[in-house]
């Protein structure tokens, strides 16, 4: 199958590397990783509180918290060159069998979420006798957003630093 105009300009949208300074080492792409977590629950939890509380301010804090969220995703994304957007046929081989390590590493990592959930929801219930539908919508939609992300977390980690690229810890040898 060839790859369409649209696949052409995501390859090429999600291999410009003119952000490649801000991912180009294993220890940046961990603080964009962190950053980008951070962001999501935080985006998370304003929108819980915004649906199931009755403030105002949190609907304003997960408008404000989307940009820099978005921003972070695009760089992550750039980081591992479309790993996990860019179609299959516009991945070479190599690239086909890491998305596929990332995706089943991601999906192990949200099993352990879930069952964690789980448990914690439960003894939520127990603890503090009282009904679980108050805690297991918020913490189904923590768990939802963790799925949806965690293959991009794991690929932003995973993710190999550039060949001639400055090693982290020595620094430039110019």
């Amino acid at each position: 199958m060839t790859a369409t105009r649209y696949d052409q300009r995501m390859y090429a949208v999600m291999n410009d590397r003119r952000a490649a300074a801000v991912y180009a080492t294993a220890g940046r792409r961990r603080v964009l990783v962190g950053a980008h977590v951070v962001l999501t629950g935080a985006g998370v939890a304003a929108w819980i509180g915004t649906v199931f509380g009755t403030g105002w301010i949190l609907g304003a804090a997960v408008a404000a918290l989307l940009l820099p969220w978005v921003v972070l995703t695009g760089m992550l994304n750039g980081s591992t060159r479309g790993l996990l957007e860019l179609r299959g046929r516009m991945l070479d081989e190599r690239q086909l069998v890491e998305r596929d390590r990332v995706r089943a590493l991601a999906h192990r990592l949200t099993l352990w979420l879930l069952v964690a959930a789980a448990f914690g929801t439960g003894a939520y219930g127990v603890l503090a006798d009282a009904p679980l539908r108050a805690a297991v919508t918020p913490v189904l939609v923590g768990v939802l957003a963790a799925h949806w992300m965690m293959p991009l977390w794991v690929a932003g980690l995973r993710v190999q630093d550039e060949p001639g690229e400055p090693d982290e810890e020595f620094g430039d040898a110019s």
